[in-house]
C-alpha cells in the first residue's frame, strides 16, 4: 500500500485526484491540503509514498516547495501549465501531469512507482479445505463463482476455494485479471476473441455482462 498526499490550493483539482485515489487498492490517501506549508507535519512524522504536488500556489511555488520533501517520497507534479516541465524534472519527480488528468494518465503515472516499490506477484495461494495450492497466474484460465465458492479453472485442474470473486478482485493482479461477469473473472493473457457477448478463451466461451461489457472491450480489445 502506497499512502499518497494532495497538495492543490484548487478545491476541484484535490477532489479529483482523491476519488482517483479511492479507486486503486495499492494507494491510500493520507492528507490533502491546500496550503503545502500545512502538509510539513505529516511530511515530517510519516513515511509517504506518493506525493500529488500543484506547481502554481500563492504560499510557495510547488517547484520549491518540492525541494523541502524527503527524498524518500516520490513526486508527482499536478500542473495546467508545460512551462514547468522540465524544472519538474531536473527535481526528479517520477511524473508531471497536466490538469486537466484524466484517470488513464493518473493511472500510467501511479503504477511507475508500483512497479518499483511493490514486488510483482505471478501466483495466488488458494486454500481449497486442509489443503493449500499455489497456482501460477499463466496456468489460470478464469475464476468462476459458484454459490460461497471460487473455482480456479486452470490448463490442468480445477480448484475449489471459500471466498467471493468481490475478496478476490482485491488482490488479483489488475494488469492480469479482469471481472467480466458477476460469475467470472477472466485472464487477460487467455483471451483469443470475443463474438457478440461472449469472451473466447481458446475453446472456453465465457459471457461479459451489460454493465462490464464496455469497460471489457476497451480493456481487451482497445
Amino acid at each position: 500500500m502506497l499512502k499518497c498526499i494532495v497538495i492543490d490550493d484548487e478545491e476541484l483539482a484535490r477532489k479529483l485526484i482523491e476519488s482517483y485515489i479511492e479507486k486503486l487498492d495499492f494507494l491510500t490517501l493520507a492528507g490533502s491540503f491546500e496550503n503545502p506549508l500545512d502538509a510539513m507535519n505529516l511530511l515530517k512524522k510519516e513515511t509517504i509514498d506518493v506525493v500529488f504536488l500543484d506547481i502554481q500556489m500563492p504560499q510557495i511555488k510547488g517547484t520549491d516547495f518540492a525541494k523541502l520533501i524527503p527524498p524518500t517520497a516520490n513526486i508527482i507534479f499536478t500542473t495546467a501549465y508545460s512551462d514547468y516541465a522540465l524544472e519538474g524534472f531536473e527535481l526528479s519527480a517520477t511524473d508531471y501531469l497536466l490538469k486537466p488528468i484524466g484517470f488513464d494518465r493518473f493511472l500510467k503515472a501511479v503504477q511507475k512507482i508500483k512497479k518499483e516499490t511493490i514486488p510483482v506477484l505471478d501466483s495466488i495461494t488458494v486454500k481449497s479445505g486442509y489443503d493449500l495450492f499455489k497456482l501460477k497466474y499463466a496456468d489460470i484460465t478464469h475464476i468462476e463463482s459458484d454459490s460461497e465458492y471460487a473455482v480456479f479453472h486452470t490448463d490442468s485442474k480445477k480448484v475449489m476455494s471459500l471466498q467471493s470473486l468481490k475478496s478476490l478482485e482485491k488482490t488479483l493482479d489488475p494488469a492480469v485479471f479482469i471481472r467480466v461477469h458477476r460469475s467470472y473473472i477472466i485472464n487477460k493473457t487467455k483471451v483469443t476473441g470475443m463474438k457478440s457477448r461472449d469472451l473466447f478463451l481458446g475453446t472456453i466461451a465465457i459471457p461479459v455482462s451489460d454493465s462490464y461489457y464496455e469497460l471489457v472491450k476497451k480493456e481487451l480489445f482497445g
